[in-house]
């Protein structure tokens, strides 16, 4: 077996594991991704990598919960903050070195652990959501840019919020979806995002909708909460060693 066919086996797995977790979760792609691909790969062409699956995820979610017009001018502050500063960070952050980037994805995976244990966020009422969502969304922006994981910032706003499961289903996959368009268009323009990195991108579609598909199954059929937990240690575990790699 050539290097580079371990590779993409070992990518179709990371793609299947991540695209369950979603599947049962409604969020974690990106995370799980993000940090079993660092393991071995630099963190910018495993940003690469995982573009198109978050693209198409997210837009299927996005398809599936409807009410697409209402919720994208219920929360346009924190879009338009997220592509500004999703779009702006990466234009600008191009000399970060690979060691800090992988640090600061340590940060917020132990940040979305946080975020998953502590759902009590304090409640932001309605003459104050206007500013939450703009300061959310630059935070969400800033994460993404550099990561391509933005959903600590955004539970936390829909948490302080109190929307319905129904409700954060639908506006996490469109935020998600919008957001990924000027990570794209950002990575084209920065040339981290090649011809080659594009087709296997498109390719990671299959394991990730055959992990979608399974997760699917696990929820209908096992306990979501002991699911969680079982993720969330797992995650716990793996932002700890991003940040000792970081930094040894």
């Amino acid at each position: 077996m050539t290097e580079q066919v371990f590779l993409i086996l070992c990518l179709f797995s990371i793609f299947i594991i991540a695209g369950t977790i979603k599947g049962v979760a409604g969020l974690g792609l990106p995370t799980t991704a993000m940090g079993l691909m660092t393991i071995t790969i630099a963190p910018r062409t495993a940003i690469a990598l995982l573009i198109f699956p978050l693209i198409f995820t997210n837009a299927w979610q996005v398809f599936r919960s409807g009410n697409v017009h209402q919720t994208f001018k219920k929360y346009f502050p924190f879009i338009i903050m997220l592509i500004i500063f999703v779009w702006l960070t990466v234009n600008k952050t191009a000399q970060v070195s690979d060691n800090t980037l992988i640090g600061f994805l340590g940060f917020v995976i132990l940040l979305f652990v946080i975020v998953n244990i502590f759902k009590n966020a304090p409640f932001i009422p309605n003459h104050h959501d206007r500013k939450a969502q703009i300061i959310s969304g630059f935070i969400a922006g800033v994460m993404g840019g550099l990561t391509s994981v933005w959903a600590p910032p955004l539970a936390i706003y829909l948490a302080a919020r109190r929307v319905k499961k129904e409700e954060f289903v639908r506006v996490s996959g469109l935020i998600f979806f919008i957001g990924s368009i000027p990570l794209l268009i950002a990575y084209l323009n920065q040339g981290h995002m090649n011809k080659e990195l594009s087709l296997l991108s498109v390719f990671l579609l299959l394991p990730t909708f055959i992990g979608f598909w399974i997760g699917e199954k696990i929820r209908n059929k096992m306990s979501e909460i002991i699911f969680k937990k079982f993720i969330l240690i797992i995650f716990l575990i793996m932002g700890l060693d991003l940040i000792r790699r970081a930094y040894t």
